[in-house]
Parts: structure tokens; C-alpha cells; sequence
């Protein structure tokens, strides 16, 4: 079959957009709570709102690509976050922020599953394993570049500057409140998405029958099996824990550090991001050397002992700790995850659905510090993260897949 590198570019653009739009959220944690006079726990409600979506959408996503089609949900997908942001950008405050991190939740949700078999089928399935090394490179890059944008913005709204597209924003962004400048872009940009895929021609997307999304009652057979609730508590903690540092990271620096959050505290959250991309970089390489389960637990434990600096360490040393976090968290994702489908022998577009919708750990987990943090004090809240590091840290161990990574030395074919 002839490959389609034009949709593979439009696929690693998507990548960006879903990753530049999603992973603001924490840098702009610190404003809400200011802004909308949040107490930890109302804050915590944001991003679970924005990620209890995944919970709602993955699944019935899945099922409605076979009905449809690929660019029908890409582009329904699209003008559902374009909604959402551009509620937020008119109308800011704590309930449209709720509704608006939902809707472009939803159409995150929608492009995620759409997204992984139509790259496998575009690019080549030859080719998969290095397009999605760079997909998730390109995902890193966004999250590290989207901060920056937020403080540049920021800044500049601040400072009015007149010049190009500001000129057009200062009319439209309340001067109290420069930060919601970015719904105004992320509908632009979700516009501009619609556009190119409206124009867009895409391939025909053949799914093995392995990697259709069975119905409810093969994912319910599914959940009978103690192998898959395992590992969907732990796509639930990876989840979790990385928008758990990341969310409160900032709000963390400011609290006890007296960081600014719009330049120091994104610039954190930044290099939290930048930091995982160069991990991940590292870990392709060194799974070509060592059982991915023996990597995990080596990655795993720096990540524990970074994170307890970020908590308790002096005010330089939480700066630099918690994005070194993300380093050490880079490996986690991809391994668990090959680990899970790896770990059943059918069924495993159901049992990618089921683990997709694990990232509702992201709204729970945050709603969880948010509470704890009330009580107890951000720091002890943050504390949670012990438990679902801890959770991750245990597969390294307990983990049986039926077919191990390859290495260098393996000599058997």
C-alpha cells in the first residue's frame, strides 16, 4: 500500500495541537485558584473535569470511528474543543472553565483514538514503531513550548503591547484576566484544524480484527480478568501522577517558594515537559539493551527521590527537583502500556480502549491532593503521589508479559 505522508504530517500536527492545548492546564493552575478564589479542592475539580472526558468518551469514540469514519470524527472532534474554548475566552469564570475544560476534554478524547491506527495505517506498519517515537517527541516538544507561549502572552497583555496580534487581544481579554488570552488562540488554532481536515483526503483505515473495538460485552469479559483491572490501575496512577506534578507544580512553587507563577512557575512546568522528551529519548535506547520491567523500576526510584526533593528540598532545589520528576517519568507510559497489551492475547483493541480510559486517574487524583490539600496542606496532598508512584514502581516486579521487549542480545529470532 502506498503510504500517505501528508496524513502522517497532519497526524504529528494533531499530536502537537492535543499536547499544546491539554498540558497548559497545570501553568495555569496558580491563575485560577487567584482569579476564580479557589480553594485546592475547587481547583482539583478543573482538571478533573477535563479528564474524567477521556472516561466518558474513549470507548464510545472507538465504537463510532467504525461507524463513521476517521476525518468525520477528527473533524467533530475539533468543534467540540473549538466550543469549549471559546466559551472559556467569553465568558471566564468557574463554571464556563469547568464546562470548557469537559468539551475539550471530549474532543481530545475523540482525536486520541482516532489518531494511533490511522498513523499505523499512513505511515506504514513497517514504520510504526519510529512514527510513534516521533509522535510522542512531537507531543513532549508542545508541552515544553506551551508554557512559554502562556508567559509571552502574559507579558506582553501585560505590558500592552500593541503590536501584531496583540492589538487584536487586548480588546477581547479582560486586563484582570491576561491569561484567558490562550482560549482565544486554542479556538483559532482548533478552527484552523477544522479547515485543514475538512480539506483534507484520508486514506482508508483497514483495523486487523484483533484491534477493533469490541461491544460492551467484550469489555465488560475484559474487566473479569484480574491481568486487566491491574493494569488499568496503573494507566489510572501513571496518570495521575503526571498531571499530579504537573497541575500542582506551580501552584507548589508560588505557596512555598514565592515563585512567579507566570514566568518561574511555567517555565518549571515547561522543562517538567522538555525534561520527559529527553527521557524518552533515553529510553529508546536503553530498551534495546534491558528487560523494560528492570527499566521501569530504574527510572522509577530516581523519580521517587526527585520528587521528595521537589516536596521538601529548599526553594532552588524544589525549583530544579520537580522537573527532573518528568525525566525520570519518561519511560513509564510506553512501558506500561506495551507491558498491559502484551500481557493478554486477544482482544486488544477492547483492552487499548480500556486502558485509554485509565487517564480519568488524571481527574481523580487531582480532586484527591485538591481535598487532601484543604485538610492538610498542598505538601501533604502532594504526598498522594507517593502511592500512585509506588503503584507503578510494583509492575516492575509483579508484571508476567507473554512476550518480552526485544533486545541487542537476544540471539533467538
Amino acid at each position: 500500500m502506498k503510504r500517505n505522508y501528508y496524513i502522517v504530517a497532519l497526524i504529528m500536527l494533531t499530536f502537537f495541537v492535543i499536547s499544546f492545548i491539554t498540558n497548559i492546564i497545570g501553568p495555569l493552575s496558580p491563575e485560577f485558584i487567584k482569579d476564580f478564589k479557589l480553594s485546592d479542592l475547587l481547583a482539583g475539580v478543573l482538571p478533573f473535569a477535563f479528564f474524567i472526558a477521556y472516561g466518558v468518551m474513549s470507548i464510545p469514540s472507538s465504537m463510532l470511528v467504525q461507524k463513521y469514519n476517521e476525518k468525520v470524527i477528527m473533524t467533530a472532534a475539533f468543534v467540540v474543543a473549538f466550543l469549549g474554548a471559546l466559551l472559556l475566552a467569553v465568558e471566564p469564570n468557574y463554571l464556563t472553565a469547568i464546562l470548557s475544560l469537559f468539551l475539550i476534554g471530549c474532543g481530545m478524547a475523540m482525536l486520541q483514538v482516532v489518531i494511533n491506527p490511522l498513523l499505523r495505517t499512513a505511515g506504514g506498519e513497517e514504520n510504526y514503531a519510529f512514527t510513534s517515537v516521533l509522535a510522542q517527541l512531537i507531543f513532549g516538544g508542545a508541552s515544553f513550548l506551551s508554557p512559554l507561549v502562556y508567559s509571552y502572552m502574559v507579558l506582553n497583555l501585560n505590558g500592552k503591547s500593541s503590536a501584531g496580534i496583540f492589538s487584536v487581544l487586548q480588546p477581547l481579554v479582560p486586563a484582570n484576566l491576561p491569561w484567558i488570552s490562550l482560549y482565544w488562540l486554542f479556538a483559532v488554532i482548533c478552527l484552523f484544524m477544522f479547515v485543514v481536515l475538512l480539506v483534507s483526503k484520508f486514506p482508508k483505515v483497514v483495523l486487523a480484527h484483533d484491534e477493533k473495538a469490541g461491544p460492551w460485552k467484550t469489555h465488560v469479559m475484559l474487566f473479569k480478568k484480574p491481568v486487566v483491572i491491574l493494569y488499568f490501575i496503573a494507566l489510572f496512577c501513571y496518570v495521575g501522577t503526571e498531571q499530579g506534578v504537573s497541575y500542582w507544580m506551580s501552584q507548589f512553587l508560588f505557596l512555598y517558594h514565592k515563585y512567579d507563577p507566570q514566568t518561574t512557575g511555567a517555565h518549571a512546568v515547561a522543562y517538567f515537559w522538555g525534561l520527559m522528551t529527553a527521557g524518552g529519548v533515553l529510553g529508546l535506547f536503553l530498551l534495546k539493551i534491558m528487560d523494560s520491567r528492570k527499566l521501569l523500576v530504574l527510572f522509577t526510584i530516581p523519580a521517587l527521590i526527585a520528587l521528595t526533593c521537589g516536596l521538601f528540598g529548599s526553594a532552588e532545589v524544589s525549583l530544579y527537583a520537580f522537573p527532573i520528576v518528568g525525566f525520570f517519568m519518561s519511560v513509564m507510559y510506553p512501558i506500561v502500556f506495551s507491558l498491559a497489551l502484551s500481557s493478554v492475547n486477544e482482544h486488544h483493541g477492547s483492552f487499548a480502549g480500556i486502558l485509554v480510559t485509565g487517564i480519568i486517574g488524571g481527574a481523580v487524583v487531582q480532586v484527591l491532593i485538591g481535598g487532601l490539600g484543604n485538610l492538610f496542606g498542598l505538601r501533604a496532598g502532594m504526598m498522594f503521589i507517593y502511592i500512585t508512584m509506588g503503584y507503578i514502581l510494583s509492575i516492575g516486579f509483579w508484571a508476567r508479559p507473554l512476550v518480552t521487549n526485544k533486545t541487542i542480545f537476544d540471539t533467538k529470532e
